[in-house]
């Protein structure tokens, strides 16, 4: 009940949890409203005023979810989101299992009522302990909070305390094999919310250590079910592994696999497989065309190991390479679930590459085919001599060539490589799971770009909300950059509601690239399109649509361009950003 002076139990816990958390290095909260988490709410704003916290509010629990990604995705700290109860809750499901497949450290944290009110028909009330399981590194139903703490030194704060402590370090993978997301569960009795504790203000002066700290929360944690207790690899232990000489060896870069990749390949002196998504596609071994390699006998077939880093996802040509049982494959670990495609996987801590020289035949003969699969981008140098001739034919039709260049319609390949080359180390470039990913995979080069894509579960779910996340966290303390989200137009539909930004919200530099061609076009090189009948594909599978993406962009206060042009789209991605533009690129089917 509140006290005297006008305190509440949940303000207080709520203010030790958020305090603690603070403390531990989470910078950002974001925040859906909802009368059940309004203690947080409001003790998230108080952090906020007093600079100790990034608060960011949507009223969409997934957007808030997928955020809270982002932010996590690129801080590699997580983020806290804060919900009411009941469906709120489960809405933050789609973000939690791409945390828990893709290893980004992640925090919810869900309002709840207390225990006597669950299923006996209480209003917005369900079973929320569990619901995550078992994708979370830490689940607990937090004891309800019974008394205010008038010095901030009590046991409820203390153990408070100690909880979110833990909950941090489960989030960032402490004593599991990758970081990932932790629930814990808030139930809250009324009154709801009540005057801030004057002890919020030195959070963290009246709270013992951990190490001094009662830390009973162990009996309560239901079910860790993380990466670290996975035994899907045939190596369940910690092992760095000497790669020895000898294999015919190439390096497979997934999602996330970041620099690393490249590294290894470079002291091996082997070739580099790297996915666009991968953060990895650089370096002088590194393959193009590597797909048409992968399924030619004398290259692809003729490889005898393989070493992996990241999640591969984008071809079937890797994952028919890593299902083979006469490959030995080793699967450097990583964010996420470990690897074990052929069953006989070994997973490794680390690895490194014995003394002796490298097979340069081998590698010789994968840049060699790698050199001419590459494909060249580049845009014809103009007719110097024709657009200088005296004849006036001559010229005339060197002018007409030009303009037939500048004013040919933009297809997908001319939309994937403007961008790549718009990007820069100090930008950031999230693909949604679209058609536009695979097309980038195909014919992209090698840059060293901060590379994000939600690969863990390869949904399309959450595409711009996770890129706003992206760009809120990478653009703090004045940093440079635009964060680009290439996409197509259904995963921009799916997600249309993170367009919704608060106007008291700092604006974030993003530009959301569309490559509009009025549906599910994927579906278009998949098998099914070779059997389904046209009309049903399209109804079931094409989905066609017809949005007004002028009309949506305005209507959720984003600048609108509509490109047709290689010109016009360069010029459109290399101009000054101040905030958030949706780029429109109309494509054929």
């Amino acid at each position: 009940m509140t006290s005297r002076s006008g305190r509440a139990p949940a303000t207080d816990a709520a203010a030790a949890l958020l305090g603690r958390l603070v403390e531990r290095g989470v910078a950002h909260v974001v925040l859906s409203p909802g009368s059940r988490s309004q203690a947080l709410a409001l003790a998230a704003a108080e952090g906020e005023a007093r600079g100790a916290l990034r608060l960011h509010v949507r009223i969409d629990e997934r957007v808030a979810g997928f955020t809270a990604l982002g932010i996590g995705r690129e801080t590699g700290m997580p983020a806290a989101v804060v919900c009411t109860s009941g469906t709120a809750v489960a809405n933050l499901l789609p973000a939690a299992l791409e945390a828990h497949h893709a290893g980004v450290p992640l925090l919810l944290l869900t309002a709840d009522r207390p225990p006597e009110l669950r299923g006996v028909g209480a209003n917005q009330t369900t079973r929320q302990p569990g619901m995550f399981a078992p994708n979370m590194r830490l689940a607990t139903d937090v004891p309800v909070p019974e008394a205010s703490d008038d010095d901030g030194a009590g046991e409820q704060t203390r153990l408070l305390r100690a909880l979110a402590a833990d909950a941090v370090a489960a989030a960032l993978g402490v004593g599991a094999r990758s970081a990932g997301p932790v629930h814990l569960n808030l139930p809250f009795r009324e009154p709801l919310a009540g005057a801030l504790p004057g002890w919020m203000q030195a959070a963290g002066a009246a709270g013992a250590d951990e190490a001094e700290t009662p830390a009973p929360w162990g009996a309560l944690y239901q079910g860790g079910g993380g990466i670290g207790e996975s035994a899907d690899a045939t190596d369940g232990g910690d092992a760095s592994i000497v790669l020895e000489r000898g294999p015919r060896t190439i390096v497979v870069a997934g999602a996330d696999a970041g620099p690393a990749a490249e590294d290894l390949a470079h002291r091996g002196g082997w070739p580099l497989v790297a996915e666009i998504v991968s953060g990895a596609r650089f370096g002088r071994n590194l393959v193009h065309a590597y797909r048409d390699l992968l399924a030619a006998e004398s290259l692809g077939g003729a490889v005898e190991r393989a070493v992996v880093f990241g999640h591969p996802t984008l071809s079937r040509e890797v994952t028919a390479l890593l299902t083979r049982a006469d490959v030995e494959v080793v699967a450097v670990r990583g964010p996420g679930e470990p690897l074990n495609l052929n069953g006989v996987t070994v997973a490794a801590d680390a690895v490194t590459v014995a003394e002796g020289g490298a097979d340069r035949a081998w590698l010789a003969e994968w840049m060699r085919a790698s050199q001419a699969g590459a494909v060249d981008l580049s845009p014809a140098p103009p007719d110097a001599a024709g657009l200088s001739s005296v004849e006036p034919a001559t010229r005339l039709g060197a002018i007409a060539a030009e303009l037939d260049v500048i004013r040919a319609p933009l297809d997908r390949t001319a939309l994937v490589d403007a961008v790549w080359r718009a990007t820069w180390p100090h930008d950031r470039l999230l693909f949604a799971s679209s058609r536009l990913v695979r097309v980038a995979d195909r014919v992209l080069g090698g840059k060293k770009v901060p590379v994000h894509a939600n690969r863990g579960l390869a949904g399309i779910d959450g595409t711009i909300a996770t890129g706003i996340g992206v760009a809120l966290a990478s653009q703090t303390a004045g940093a440079a950059g635009v964060t680009r989200v290439l996409t197509g137009d259904l995963a921009l539909l799916h997600d249309v509601g993170a367009l919704l930004i608060p106007a008291s919200e700092r604006e974030p530099r993003i530009q959301v690239i569309v490559g509009n061609d009025g549906g599910g076009t994927i579906f278009d090189d998949l098998e099914v399109a070779g059997v389904a009948d046209d009309a049903a594909l399209d109804r079931v599978l094409y989905t066609p649509q017809e949005a007004r993406l002028d009309q949506l962009a305005a209507a959720y206060g984003w600048e609108h361009r509509r490109v047709t042009t290689r010109a016009a789209l360069d010029q459109a991605l290399t101009a000054p950003v101040t905030g958030r533009q949706l780029i429109e690129v109309p494509l054929a089917r």
